[in-house]
């Protein structure tokens, strides 16, 4: 297993790695609306998911894929009615053919979060 580390991400904030890399494969870890550099939240649900995304970019490109490469991604939302206005963001990211997903209302988030986006990607 190797791990994959960005400063254009958030740095760990537990006992875990951005991501890491066995065969051919990347698992990101859930990514919140922090900026990486002052590590500040960003304000509302929508500031949240572009920053989360943003994040989640910046750890494929660290391990030289992008968006096209994600074979599944795990959307968590502190609130379901910020359904709509999360999908039409994460469509600005990925395209058809789209990746594997789910959305799961969460009870909490860490660091009071709005929205938290993990994905599982694959090397061509």
């Amino acid at each position: 297993m190797k791990p994959i580390q960005t400063d254009q991400a958030p740095a760990a904030i537990g006992p875990y790695s951005q991501a890491t890399s066995t065969g051919g494969f990347l698992f990101i870890s859930g990514q919140l609306g922090l900026d990486p550099a002052s590590g500040a939240m960003a304000d509302g649900i929508e500031a949240q998911t572009r920053r989360a995304l943003q994040n989640l970019v910046a750890i494929l490109q660290a391990a030289g894929l992008g968006p096209q490469h994600v074979l599944k991604a795990t959307v968590y939302v502190a609130n379901m009615d910020d359904f709509a206005l999360v999908n039409n963001l994460y469509a600005e990211v990925f395209a058809p053919p789209y990746p594997a997903r789910e959305v799961v209302q969460a009870a909490r988030l860490p660091k009071n979060a709005l929205v938290e986006i993990s994905a599982i990607a694959a090397a061509p």
